[in-house]
């Protein structure tokens, strides 16, 4: 576990509380880069005000690796903008209402509640073991985000985007229950192709359940009736102009967030209910609809905000300042999410009318396939995260979806690449420069650092690396980021190579002194650029090196001792290779 988080379960509930304030991180040089690149006024002693929301897992079953690959990318965000010294909320929580999670617990014979505390719990130990340094990870069943909701609804209905509508509602006679829109499938009328109630994945069409040709229910297979009935609706409609400035405002969203949102405005934005009448969820806060519960896509979105007060209203901090001139937003997900975090809650927010902050960055993944196919969940053809921890490193398992994820185009993650990652670049290139520098001062020099020199060349890239990898990250490219860092790392090891201590020792000592001085402090800064991305082996280097994490250019000083040292990564044996997919029945 980080020595920096302090974890504490409160309620069933993850909170990690950080520090936040500038200290000494004033002169930051990424403090000027980040202002112009999120079009701030220039202000170098700006505490910035990070919200970063990653999305909300469904309380109905397992993560799988694709899971992860979406939401990892909000982590390193959150752990870089820290190391900044600015004030980060980085918030998630199980999304424990709806069908998906009431139809797992009619099959169980469990209640809803009892299925999604479990899944809750199970998210919550994946994520601590994955290192994700959430400030508030909770659940839409808890009573502050319920309450937070119902407050938020009440003024949403007083605006005048809210209406009433008599509409068809899906209605499954075997199931016995209505169902949400995503829990119909049938026949796109559009492209002709298998789809959702809610939407086509093969040719994105935003739909509604009676549209759809052939519509069965998605748990029993059998054909649903609708049946009408009087819900609150929100004119979507009515915000074109203030949604498409936002789109034409998101320089730096992802190009798949930029190309969907332009289409579903182009396309003609619709309407969406807010109400439902489902059993499992949050009662609607209006006279007459106290038998309906909110839709599910309209207040699971608006978890950021419920988390984020509730992260505030713990550190003793004003949650009006994250929503004030200095703040910056970023919403991370898979792109089968974009529509509701560049439509849907951009037009809760504005249509609520309390002046809430709307998405500054839209950090949508693309698809992550498994060896060649398509994840399947009820197929069981799937790599659980909680199964993939318990064999391999976290820190190896980050670097991979980092490196290799689905970032601009779909992905797949296969074993052999993993491993052979793993082996040549995580452990055979940073692991072993570490290893070769540090052992090598142990066995020579009593593990004391020598007196050297960085020459001008290296403290100069190094200090660049610092610029052009924080400005990757903060631009969402976290797979340039990786590359960039780890060219220096192989320039590092060629430089030990060309440099020879094992000859220099005897021939040189002065020359070899001076060889380790300069790789203890690429070593340092390698540390602290990678904390963001590989928390937990970057912990133990900076210990061993006696500095901090903070974003800026460190360095060791000569005479410093070098604690013990341990392995940091493990080589893999490619025999796992095999047994790993023999378990998937390839």
């Amino acid at each position: 576990m980080l020595s920096s988080l302090n974890y504490s379960i409160q309620r069933r509930e993850l909170f990690c509380t950080r520090k936040s304030g500038l200290t000494d991180k004033k002169s930051s040089p990424l403090r000027k880069l980040f202002n112009i690149y999120s079009h701030q006024k220039e202000d170098s002693k700006m505490n910035r005000n990070i919200l970063i929301g990653g999305a909300w897992p469904y309380a109905n079953g397992s993560l799988h690796i694709g899971h992860i690959a979406g939401l990892l990318p909000g982590d390193v965000l959150a752990r870089y903008h820290r190391a900044c010294g600015d004030k980060v909320y980085f918030v998630s929580g199980s999304d424990c209402h709806g069908t998906p999670v009431a139809i797992r617990a009619k099959a169980e014979g469990k209640t809803p509640r009892q299925v999604s505390d479990h899944y809750h719990e199970e998210f919550v130990d994946c994520f601590r073991r994955l290192g994700f340094s959430y400030d508030c990870y909770t659940k839409t069943s808890d009573e502050h985000h319920k309450n937070f909701i119902r407050d938020f609804h009440e003024k949403l209905y007083e605006s005048e985007y809210v209406y009433e509508k008599e509409t068809p509602q899906a209605f499954c006679e075997c199931c016995n229950t209505f169902l949400a829109d995503r829990f119909v499938t049938g026949i796109c009328p559009k492209c002709g192709e298998a789809a959702r109630g809610d939407q086509c994945d093969i040719c994105g069409t935003v739909l509604d359940p009676e549209s759809l040709k052939e519509p069965v229910c998605a748990v029993c297979k059998k054909p649903v009736t609708f049946r009408l009935s009087t819900h609150l609706y929100i004119a979507i409609s009515k915000l074109e102009k203030e949604l498409t400035k936002l789109l034409d405002n998101g320089k730096s969203w992802r190009k798949n967030a930029i190309a969907f949102t332009r289409r579903y405005i182009d396309e003609g934005l619709r309407d969406r209910a807010l109400t439902r009448d489902l059993e499992w969820g949050i009662p609607v806060p209006k006279k007459e609809y106290e038998n309906k519960t909110i839709y599910i896509w309209a207040e699971n979105v608006l978890g950021y905000l419920s988390a984020a007060k509730r992260a505030a209203d713990e550190r003793g901090e004003s949650f009006d300042e994250l929503f004030g001139p200095a703040a910056y937003h970023y919403y991370v997900h898979g792109k089968d999410n974009i529509p509701f975090h560049t439509i849907i809650l951009p037009a809760l927010l504005i249509a609520n009318g309390s002046g809430y902050h709307l998405p500054d960055q839209i950090v949508s993944s693309e698809y992550l396939t498994l060896e060649g196919r398509k994840i399947s969940t009820s197929q069981n053809y799937a790599i659980w995260v909680k199964d993939l921890l318990d064999r391999y490193d976290a820190d190896s398992l980050r670097y991979y979806f980092l490196a290799n994820g689905p970032e601009k185009k779909d992905a797949d993650f296969s074993w052999t690449e993993y491993v052979n990652n793993h082996n040549g670049e995580l452990l055979g290139a940073y692991g072993n420069f570490i290893n070769r520098t540090l052992s090598f001062i142990a066995k020579y020099y009593d593990g004391v650092v020598p007196e050297g020199r960085l020459p001008g060349a290296w403290e100069a890239d190094l200090k660049d690396l610092y610029i052009s990898t924080g400005k990757r990250i903060e631009e969402g490219h976290f797979k340039d980021a990786v590359e960039g860092i780890f060219e220096l790392v192989r320039k590092a090891n060629k430089y030990f190579d060309e440099q020879a201590p094992w000859k220099t020792r005897t021939e040189d000592p002065k020359a070899c002194e001076n060889t380790l001085y300069q790789c203890t402090q690429i070593i340092a800064n390698l540390a602290v650029i990678l904390a963001p991305f590989i928390p937990f082996s970057s912990e133990k280097v900076c210990s061993w090196l006696g500095i901090s994490d903070d974003w800026n250019y460190t360095e060791v000083k000569p005479g410093y001792v070098i604690p013990e040292l341990e392995i940091l990564f493990e080589r893999l044996d490619k025999k796992v290779i095999d047994e790993e997919r023999t378990k998937l029945s390839i």
